[in-house]
């Protein structure tokens, strides 16, 4: 029996699902093999906020209404959950106890059981949230079954499913250093800088901010492309209010900001 197989068990064993779905690689992935499983017994949950970039949340819409998914859309207003203003170390613990009460919420009223797409690699990073999801007893039947990142990309080739070769994903909040407040300014900032990089045809990048100081992050063999076009991005990225434009030359790298932590 093959991991597939298995994740497909699983959500047979659910009876009735809600994804927490945000339209990145894992969570399409799930929804996908959820809706094939348990057809119109899987709902899609979608939280819109200002620390999720509009063209995610315009993908999550769009791949639901193009593949007969019931989802749900609410505004969560994260910058009133209380301290993730403030941007603590642990502002992701805070902020995803706060969606996934209102996921849980929302799945209990339809009859589902809440899932949500964390992966086996998941595990070798920082990642506070995940205390969260313990704590409500959120199941991950990516972990069940015992995916990786790289064997979901792969299914999701096989699934022709849009996400195989997307770029991975995170809440524009984590493109600041911690203990710099949150706003809703200075997020869409963020949001702004980093459309302009994906529409010049830069995949994976993060711009980090520390101050009024942008670290670029892209991937090594995409420096000379950027130095290449060295002027435009210093110009569009001093219009939106950056003083200083710099490049990260260890390149791009997963939660580059929890270097800053101290981790036991």
């Amino acid at each position: 029996m093959t991991k597939l197989d298995n994740l497909k068990n699983y959500l047979r064993g659910l009876g009735k699902a809600a994804v927490a779905f945000s339209g990145g690689v894992d969570s399409t992935f799930l929804i996908a093999v959820a809706h094939e499983t348990l057809g119109d017994n899987v709902i899609a949950l979608t939280a819109q906020s200002c620390f999720v970039p509009r063209r995610e949340s315009e993908f999550a819409k769009n791949f639901c209404a193009d593949n007969g998914i019931r989802q749900i859309v609410f505004a969560a207003d994260v910058l009133n959950v209380a301290g993730v203003k403030a941007n603590p170390a642990d502002r992701c613990y805070l902020c995803k106890r706060a969606l996934f009460e209102n996921f849980l919420r929302l799945a209990e009223a339809d009859g589902c059981v809440l899932v949500e797409g964390s992966n086996t690699d998941d595990a070798n990073d920082y990642r506070p949230g995940a205390r969260a999801l313990a704590e409500l007893k959120i199941k991950s039947p990516l972990v069940a079954a015992d995916l990786s990142k790289a064997e979901i990309r792969e299914l999701s080739r096989e699934m022709n499913l849009p996400t195989a070769d997307k770029p991975s994903m995170a809440c524009l909040a984590s493109r600041f250093v911690y203990g710099e407040p949150l706003t809703v300014e200075g997020l869409a900032r963020v949001e702004a800088a980093e459309d302009f990089l994906l529409n010049a045809g830069f995949n994976q990048l993060r711009v980090r901010v520390h101050g009024n100081l942008a670290r670029l992050e892209v991937l090594p063999e995409d420096f000379p492309r950027l130095m290449e076009l060295r002027a435009a991005v210093v110009d569009k990225l001093k219009s939106l209010g950056f003083l200083y434009v710099t490049l990260d030359l260890q390149g791009y790298r997963v939660g580059s900001m929890n270097e800053t932590l101290k981790l036991s």
